[in-house]
C-alpha cells in the first residue's frame, strides 16, 4: 500500500504537483469528433461556442489505416482552434493497442498544455490507472508542463465494473468516469445489439388476474443499466470526482436519447456524451437543471440560510438534507449561468452571466 503521505507528491521529479481537489466545470456534454475529418474539423470553432468539452477521438470509429491521421490532426487543431472557455480532451486507444504509447508521447510533448483530460478506454483495475499515472508524470516532467494532466477511465467491462471503487481512487489525477454500455453489454455477454438506452425484452410484469388468469398483463420496460451506473456514480462521488452517462448510439431516437440522459442525470451524473450536434441540445436541456426546481430551490435556500431546522414551504417539508439537495441544484445553476446568458436569464441570475464583448466603434 503507498503511504498515504505521499499520495498527492509527484510521480516524477520535476512534474507538476497533483490537483487536491478536481474542478467541476460545466460538464454537460462531451461532443466527440474524428480529429482527421476535414468537414468535422472545420465545424470546431462553432462546436466550441456550444459545448462543454470537446474530445479528439483516437479510438473506436477511428479505422486502424486512420489512427496516425487522427492523432496529427488532433495537434494540429488543439495548436490552430481557439476552444475558448470549451475544454479539450481526447481519448486515446486502449492500453493494449499498438497507437497508445504514440498517442501518449506525442499528445503531451506536444499539446500538453492544451489537453486537459486524457480519457483511457476499458480500465479494468487501479493498474491501468497506475501506468498512465506514472508515464504521464515523466511526460510532463520532461516537457515542462505546469498543470497535470487529468485521466478519465471508461467503465466498459465486467471487471471493471467489479473494481469501480478502486480505479476512482488509483490516483489524484482522476478526473472521472463514463459509463460504456456497448463494451460492457460485449463483456458480460448481454443478448443485446444496442448502445445504450433499454430494450423491449427487459420488462416486469403485473401478477395475473386470480379471476381471470388469460386477461392482458400490464408490462413496464426498465433500465438494464440502473445498478452499474449508480454503483459507478457512488465510486466517483465518493472519491471527489466526476460521473458521466456515455454513448446512445440511436441518433435517430432523440426521444429515447433525452430519457436516457435524465435517468443518468437523476442518478447523479453530471453530464454525457454526445456522437452528433443533435446530441448537443438534448445534453444541455437533460443536465441543465430545471427552471422551476431552481427557482423553489432558491426560495428553500433563502427561507433557511443556516440550512438548520424544519420548515414548511409550498407545503413541503424541508430540513437539513432537503436544504443540501436545493443547495446541489443553485451551485450547479449558479456555474451554468455564468457560461449561458440564456439559462442565467431563466433562473433568474442575470448577473453572473458572460456577455460578450462590445466591439469598440
Amino acid at each position: 500500500m503507498r503511504n498515504p503521505r505521499a499520495f498527492f507528491q509527484p510521480l516524477a521529479i520535476g512534474a507538476p504537483e497533483p490537483l487536491r481537489e478536481i474542478p467541476f466545470k460545466p460538464s454537460r456534454m462531451i461532443h466527440f469528433f474524428d480529429p482527421s475529418n476535414e468537414k468535422m474539423a472545420s465545424k470546431l470553432p462553432e462546436l466550441a461556442r456550444k459545448c462543454d468539452i470537446l474530445l479528439g477521438n483516437l479510438e473506436d470509429a477511428i479505422p486502424a489505416d486512420r489512427k496516425e491521421a487522427a492523432r496529427e490532426g488532433l495537434i494540429r487543431l488543439a495548436k490552430e482552434v481557439d476552444f475558448g472557455d470549451c475544454a479539450l480532451w481526447t481519448r486515446i486507444n486502449s492500453l493494449d493497442s499498438p497507437w497508445v504509447l504514440d498517442d501518449l508521447l506525442r499528445l503531451v510533448g506536444e499539446i500538453g498544455d492544451r489537453l486537459e483530460v486524457i480519457m483511457v478506454p476499458k480500465v479494468e483495475g487501479p493498474w491501468d490507472i497506475h501506468y498512465v499515472d506514472r508515464l504521464l508524470a515523466q511526460l510532463e516532467a520532461k516537457h515542462g508542463l505546469e498543470r497535470p494532466i487529468l485521466v478519465h477511465a471508461i467503465l466498459e467491462t465486467s471487471l471493471g465494473v467489479v473494481n469501480v471503487e478502486e480505479i476512482a481512487t488509483a490516483s489524484p489525477r482522476m478526473q472521472g468516469m463514463s459509463f460504456g454500455p456497448a463494451d460492457l453489454a460485449a463483456s458480460r455477454r448481454m443478448k443485446t445489439t444496442r448502445v445504450g438506452g433499454g430494450h423491449p425484452a427487459y420488462r416486469v410484469i403485473e401478477d395475473p388476474d386470480p379471476e381471470n388468469p388469460d386477461a392482458p398483463r400490464a408490462t413496464a420496460q426498465q433500465d438494464p443499466w440502473h445498478y452499474s451506473i449508480a454503483r459507478m456514480v457512488d465510486a466517483c462521488t465518493s472519491a471527489g470526482i466526476l460521473p458521466f452517462y456515455g454513448p446512445y448510439g440511436d441518433i435517430r431516437d432523440t426521444v429515447g436519447c433525452e430519457h436516457q440522459f435524465r435517468a443518468a442525470f437523476l442518478l447523479g451524473c453530471v453530464g454525457a456524451w454526445s456522437l452528433h450536434p443533435v446530441q448537443i441540445d438534448i445534453a444541455k436541456k437533460v443536465f441543465s437543471p430545471p427552471v422551476d426546481e431552481v427557482k423553489f430551490a432558491k426560495k428553500v435556500l433563502e427561507a433557511i440560510p443556516d440550512g438548520r431546522g424544519v420548515h414548511m414551504i409550498d407545503g413541503k417539508m424541508q430540513d437539513d438534507a432537503t436544504w443540501k439537495q436545493c443547495k446541489v441544484m443553485v451551485s450547479l445553476a449558479e456555474m451554468l449561468a455564468r457560461k449561458d446568458p440564456e439559462l442565467a436569464e431563466l433562473y433568474g441570475f442575470e448577473h453572473l452571466a458572460q456577455r460578450e464583448p462590445v466591439a469598440n466603434s
